[in-house]
């Protein structure tokens, strides 16, 4: 089984099948046991396996929980989507903020509202966490932790180059600003500052936020093709001046692996990624690395940043273990020996009495991913509205656009409007 985990977290491509709401007739299911399906690597199966036998042993030992896991995000949704098309939903299922509408709508997983304050306790939950499992005013998932975009940095490189740590403060005209030294140390023969995050949805997003605008505003794009040009032009910029790393080499990371990561690579100091996912870079990385918070758009600009559900637990709706399936998941969010295994992998937690007793046993990298999020202070703004269901082919998309742009195949210029085209077709063919 492969263990890429991906950074942006973010589905290439919807399917068809849900799309189209062409789901099959649930199979029956055996009340006596869980399937639970997630996404994430061997550390996260590890820990979602040892909650699951806390379960087994706290609350209902004659239970039978099955967990499987893929290790790629893009495979858990084909297989997922091949299971829900064969009436083989898993009893619960680790859920991502973008296409929570499309599961929601097309009926594949549950209503939680009627378990609120009964089997499912959300007493003590981050209102804005709770209110981002919410599709049309129902509440379909529940968060597994807060996050935020974050940037991993190696701080041996920077050191070696002689160049001080980025800031808190620092804008995209910084980063060129201090590439010219950095180039001219020449660290590791020729690693660049930066990757190429052009391509990088939530990079572009967050850079919209602090302009005033939104990725998506009323089911609708809440950008123009004048923002994407100037973007791409922000790019070419830094191509240009050396600041991030050539096309073909950030060609490699094409599946978004952190393993595959321009920081792990080498081939760059700072790499675009989520909070969250510290442990996970250190762990492939041999030099130390911190985080700091996205580039500012410009000088002093902030509130591009937002406390985002790293994922979910849903639960299917065709379950014949809806019960069940509630308690496992109000026991995995809530009860505090549960989340001394789980820790901050997933984020942070969002029960107030978990963050409360978990926060003094943390390791320094777990602490810093608490600290980063819980201190973005003017970087922070409003969590969006969920994005429209389409949102995965357009993240796709723009991925495709953004490596034209860079292999010189197509212009800022011209690329720009002809994505906004392509975007606003791809939601008007969803809708």
């Amino acid at each position: 089984m492969p263990i890429n985990l991906d950074r942006r977290q973010f589905l290439l491509g919807s399917t068809a099948l849900l799309a189209s709401g062409a789901i099959a007739p649930a199979q029956a299911q055996d009340a006596s046991r869980l399937r639970i399906y997630w996404w994430g690597g061997q550390a996260r199966a590890d820990r979602t396996n040892k909650v699951s036998d806390l379960y087994k042993s706290k609350v209902n030992s004659g239970l039978t929980i099955d967990g499987e896991y893929n290790g790629s995000f893009q495979d858990y949704w084909t297989k997922l989507d091949t299971q829900v098309a064969g009436g083989t939903t898993p009893d619960v299922l680790q859920m991502d903020y973008r296409y929570l509408v499309q599961y929601a709508k097309n009926n594949t997983i549950l209503a939680l509202d009627d378990y609120v304050g009964k089997s499912l306790n959300l007493d003590d939950f981050d209102k804005d966490q709770v209110d981002g499992g919410k599709v049309d005013g129902k509440l379909y998932a529940i968060s597994l932790g807060a996050n935020s975009v974050a940037m991993m940095v190696n701080t041996a490189a920077f050191k070696e180059a002689g160049i001080d740590l980025p800031t808190r403060e620092w804008s995209y005209d910084d980063y060129k600003a201090a590439a010219v030294a950095w180039n001219k140390a020449n660290p590791r023969g020729g690693m660049r500052l930066l990757e190429d995050a052009s391509g990088n949805e939530p990079a572009y997003e967050n850079w919209l936020r602090q302009r005033g605008k939104a990725l998506y505003a009323d089911g609708k794009l809440g950008w123009t093709a004048d923002d994407l040009v100037e973007w791409f032009k922000l790019w070419a910029d830094l191509r240009a001046n050396n600041v991030c790393v050539t096309p073909d080499d950030q060609a490699l990371d094409a599946n978004a692996a952190i393993e595959n990561a321009m920081v792990t690579l080498g081939k760059a100091a700072v790499t675009f990624a989520n909070s969250n996912q510290l442990i996970a870079f250190q762990k492939v990385n041999k030099d130390e690395l911190t985080m700091v918070n996205f580039p500012r758009a410009g000088k002093g600009m902030g509130g591009g940043h937002y406390r985002k559900p790293s994922q979910f637990w849903s639960i299917s709706a065709s379950t014949s273990a809806k019960d069940e399936a509630v308690k496992y998941v109000s026991f995995f969010v809530n009860d505090q020996d549960a989340g001394m295994i789980l820790g901050v992998e997933r984020g942070i937690p969002c029960a107030k009495h978990v963050r409360d007793a978990l926060a003094p046993t943390l390791s320094p990298p777990d602490q810093l991913s608490l600290n980063f999020v819980s201190n973005l202070g003017d970087l922070l703004g409003p969590l969006p509205p969920v994005p429209p269901s389409a949102a995965g082919e357009i993240d796709k998309e723009l991925t495709t656009k953004s490596q034209e742009v860079a292999f010189g195949q197509t212009s800022p210029e011209d690329a720009g409007p002809a994505f906004y085209k392509q975007a606003a077709d791809i939601l008007a063919r969803a809708s």
